[in-house]
């Protein structure tokens, strides 16, 4: 007889891993980064515990975002008051603070609700090649789910 195996958050053992977003895709990349957040990886994958890993994503500001969406693709902000209802474009947005624009679409991914949050909370995100997380020996990772 099998037993149905649930993962406990203390035996969760947690990777770093390293995303090179130049000239990525913005979506596919963020659903290969929003998998690796969620744990769906992994063999003892559990749906409601936290089993996902580290993900440093550098060089987003070299990411691609394909069709017209740099025009088009809006994003919305309100301060709570009336009529304060604020918009930008996905290029101004780039221009601005390029982590947003991955940040809001790995959002999209995960769940709504307490552990989503949590598990965008190992998600470090960096314009730039260089990243302050060496201690942690991160693993190279290239999108497509084959590692280097």
């Amino acid at each position: 007889m099998q037993k149905t195996y649930s993962a406990k958050p203390s035996e969760v053992e947690r990777k770093w891993f390293v995303v090179d977003l130049e000239d990525q895709v913005l979506g596919r990349a963020a659903s290969e980064i929003a998998k690796i957040l969620r744990g769906k990886h992994k063999p003892q994958f559990t749906p409601h515990v936290d089993t996902g890993d580290f993900v440093i994503a550098v060089n987003a500001d070299k990411i691609r975002i394909t069709g017209n969406k740099l025009i088009n693709k809006r994003y919305y902000r309100h301060s709570g008051y009336i009529g304060n209802l604020k918009s930008t474009t996905a290029g101004e947005v780039m221009e601005t603070h390029p982590d947003r624009v991955l940040r809001a679409a790995v959002r999209g991914m995960l769940p709504k609700n307490t552990l989503g949050r949590a598990q965008l909370k190992k998600l470090k995100i960096y314009a730039g090649a260089e990243h302050p997380h060496q201690a942690q020996q991160p693993t190279s990772l290239v999108l497509g789910g084959k590692k280097e």
